[in-house]
Formats: C-alpha cells, structure tokens, sequence
C-alpha cells in the first residue's frame, strides 16, 4: 500500500451526556464535487504534522479564533439555515480571507453525539464573513458542529471549532452497530481492511464494489478518491484523514493514528455516478476489522501491496 498522509487529531469536549448510536444509511446530502486535482498537503491534513496524535484542547474557540454559532437550534425534519461566522479574539471582527483547502475555504461537519447522523457540508461565506448552509436533520437531539479552515493570515494554522446544535423533537438514541469490515449504503458494498490502533499509525484501506463487481471508476471528490473523517464515541474526538495516492478505484487507502483506545466511527465519502455517497464503520481502536459473517475479506487489488 502506498504511503498514506499523517492525520492531526483534535478533541471536542462536550458539555451534554453522549447517548449511545445508532447506524447510518443514506442520510448524507449529494454535495457539489470539487476539481481533478491533487490537493496540496497543508498544515492539520499532510506530513508537516507527523507525530502529532494529542487528543487535547479542542473547543469552541483556539489559536485566537471563535466559532460563533449563530444557529444553535433547528427542528428535526425541518431544512433549516445554518449560519455562523469565524471572528477573531480580541477585536470581534469576522474573518473574510482563508486558504484554499481540498478545494474550499471551509469544511462544514455537522454528527450528532450518538453518531448516528453525520453531514459533511460546504457553506456559502458572503462578504461580511458570515457562513450559511443548508441543513436537514432527521432526527432530534444534540449535535456537534465542526468547522475546519486555515485563515490566510500569514503564519496561520489550520484549525478545528467545534459548537454545539440542538434539533428540537422527541430524542431515541439506539445502540452503536457492532464493529464490522463490511457496509452497505445506496446499493454499494464496502469492505474495509485495517483498523485503528492507539498512538500508532496504522493503514486502511476501503474497497467498494456494486452488484459484485468492483468499483473501477471511482470520480473525484474534494480533489481526491476518497474523504475519510472519524470520530471517537465519547467526547467526538475529531481525525480527518486523506488518502494516499492512488487510481479510481476499487481501493482507497488511508493511514491514519488513533490518539487512544475506544470506538471509532468511520464515514467514507466517495464519488460515483455523479453523486456522492458515505459508507459508515464502527472501528474499536486496536482491535482489527471483523469480516461479514461467512464471508472472507476480499483479497487487495495489485498495486496496494501491504
């Protein structure tokens, strides 16, 4: 397998009890893909962080940056607009100049804390600074909202906030679906071969196939063939990870460091047919991915040597 990108982890400490999960289907929203380019290694996503796995310190506001929430309730089942701004410490005033990351300013995660709903959005930043997007929840309950970025301040680094969202409603939390190598979402097969291990890079590697046929055509999704985001049940300590080089399928391979033991939920976002699809896993860190019952883990495609 080819050498994968390093991954910076980043904690959200929570204010709220978390609720035990449930599973996620097909509840991510087609999103817009971003150009055939490579995406330049930055800070918080490539090598330059290397060693990096601390769990710590993550919040709502961090390296003189405040994630102001200026939505901080919905209704579930009902399409909402989200807005919010980034503002500076000190002067109150909000930022208007970022870097270009994996082809945007700014990648929007909204999970609720069972991690039974996941959403990876891109909002629309008008000139005063201000982020809006809109957003569908099904489900009420607590969520967690995440945004990613590097300010084009020079000597800026990229950096994660993190705020808490409520959807008002009757709330349900179900139990986390047991850790497994295979899922399925809108007609797709993947099958993931790795696991996560506790302060140690490991590698993953996620295969996805449709009708029994590997998947060999993959498209383009945010400058790449693969998004990968986990978060650890618990706190929703926040790792996004991006994949090593490599083809249009039917592999996409990742490295990725665990900060520490626990559950992990995985949520693939892959290109194909023009839309975009998210495949979820739970992961226990050190312990590697259980096959489907009856099934062996399908053998890696040449080129992804182990």
């Amino acid at each position: 397998m080819n050498n994968g990108l390093r991954i910076t982890a980043y904690a959200a400490a929570l204010a709220a009890t978390f609720g035990v999960a449930y599973g996620v289907g097909n509840g991510v929203d087609p999103l817009v893909a971003a150009e055939a380019q490579p995406a330049p290694e930055r800070d918080g996503h490539g090598t330059e962080q290397e060693g990096a796995v601390g769990a710590g310190g993550l919040g709502v506001s961090d390296g003189g940056y405040t994630l102001e929430l200026q939505t901080p309730v919905v209704g579930a089942g009902v399409r909402t607009e989200v807005r919010f701004a980034v503002v500076e410490d000190g002067t109150g005033r909000k930022v208007t100049a970022y870097q270009r990351e994996h082809g945007k300013e700014l990648h929007f995660i909204l999970a609720s804390h069972d991690l039974g709903t996941y959403r990876h959005l891109h909002p629309v930043r008008a000139a005063d600074g201000t982020w809006s997007v809109p957003v569908d929840l099904p489900a009420a309950g607590d969520y967690r909202a995440f945004a990613d970025f590097t300010p084009a301040a020079e000597g800026a680094r990229n950096l994660t906030l993190g705020a808490d969202l409520a959807a008002s409603g009757d709330y349900r939390p179900k139990a986390l679906p047991a850790a497994r190598a295979t899922t399925m979402t809108d007609g797709y097969r993947v099958d993931l071969d790795g696991g996560l291990k506790p302060g140690r890079e490991s590698e993953l590697e996620l295969t996805v196939s449709r009708n029994g046929k590997p998947v060999t055509d993959l498209q383009p999704y945010l400058g790449a063939y693969g998004h990968l985001v986990a978060l650890r049940s618990g706190d929703l300590a926040y790792l996004h990870v991006h994949p090593a080089a490599g083809g249009p399928g039917p592999a996409v391979s990742f490295a990725a460091t665990a900060p520490s033991g626990g559950t992990y939920r995985l949520f693939l976002d892959f290109r194909h047919g023009g839309k975009v699809h998210t495949a979820a896993f739970t992961v226990e860190a050190g312990t590697p991915a259980q096959p489907e019952e009856g099934r062996a883990q399908s053998p890696a495609p040449a080129g992804h040597a182990h």
